[in-house]
């Protein structure tokens, strides 16, 4: 750029920011501008394309330091004055004479590297998805590679404590996938550079668990659920019960007098274990009914049919059936 332009060109009425703007400022504007301005969303557009240029040449020159500094120095000194390029004004010598001393190299030129003819700062690259078209003269980065995808099935006690799967390759190399403790069906495992080649780096393998369900334990969000039978006499008069756990081991539950059938029991701390929470074990108490019975037996139960034959078990059940 040539050094008249400087003078020429307010940069930060371009951008839209105050002479005082911050580094983070000048380019959160930048951003927005290039967003809305860059040719590849205005194609045909020659007023977008101009603005986008100059938006592009103030970007180069506020977000350097020193350019920034020998450029405000340059607004400064210069009040608006016009100069012929390579005139003279005044009978004083021309331009660049006036301000040579303040540059090292090409007047205009950015340190980072990228041109002010259109192009987009590397740092800008995410703007529209990566690279740009062709319009600018900016080249599209290399893109990572492609991610593959797998699917494995695995052990409930393998989501529960984390387990390690071997997948074969057609050709024949194995990856070993690690799963980790407390995986839920149906959630992926990622597993870095073992997706499709790339000069620009490796896509990734994303294997789908399933999990196989338990003959006794239902997994439910991180809580574990299970059903724990009792008798009669338990849960009429309350009693104390061992139920198993996950970790193989047994913890004491205590079954409130009078408990029905379906109550659910909570026991803190005892369900699946991640890396972020732990779940609770909830017991279901389902009451056991014998289905053979001995004369002593069946004698006590008869006794106790006859010592509760006031209660109505029943009572209310037709008014809850109305329609």
């Amino acid at each position: 750029m040539a050094s008249q332009d400087w003078v020429d060109k307010d940069f930060y009425a371009i951008l839209g920011v105050a002479k005082d703007a911050s580094d983070a400022d000048i380019k959160k504007a930048y951003r927005k501008l290039a967003r809305q301005h860059h040719p590849d969303t205005n194609e045909g557009n020659a007023a977008s394309e101009k603005k986008f240029k100059d938006i592009s040449e103030a970007y180069s020159v506020l977000s350097d330091p020193d350019e920034r500094q020998q450029y405000d120095a340059i607004r400064a000194m210069g009040g608006g004055a016009r100069f012929a390029p390579g005139g003279a004004a005044g009978g004083n010598g021309g331009f660049e004479d006036m301000f040579g001393g303040l540059f090292t190299g090409n007047a205009g030129r950015h340190s980072g590297g990228f041109s002010t003819s259109g192009g987009i700062p590397p740092e800008f690259a995410d703007l529209f998805g990566g690279g740009f078209g062709g319009q600018t003269g900016f080249q599209r980065a290399p893109q990572k590679g492609a991610d593959r995808t797998a699917s494995t099935s695995i052990s409930f006690a393998g989501s529960i404590r984390g387990t390690t799967i071997g997948l074969r390759e057609p050709s024949g190399e194995v990856i070993d996938v690690r799963v980790p403790a407390g995986i839920k069906d149906g959630q992926k495992v990622r597993v870095r550079g073992k997706g499709q080649p790339s000069p620009a780096g490796n896509g990734d393998l994303v294997v789908a668990v399933s999990v196989q369900s338990h003959a006794f334990y239902t997994r439910d969000g991180d809580n574990l659920r299970i059903h724990v039978p009792v008798t009669f006499p338990e849960a009429a008069l309350g009693a104390d019960i061992e139920v198993p756990t996950i970790d193989g081991e047994k913890v004491k539950v205590r079954v409130p007098a009078g408990t029905p059938s379906g109550r659910t029991l909570r026991v803190k701390g005892r369900g699946v274990k991640t890396s972020k929470a732990t779940g609770d074990l909830l017991v279901t108490i389902d009451v056991a009914v014998p289905k053979n019975l001995n004369k002593d037996a069946e004698a006590a139960v008869k006794a106790f049919a006859e010592a509760t034959a006031d209660a109505d078990v029943r009572e209310g059940l037709a008014a809850k059936a109305r329609l």
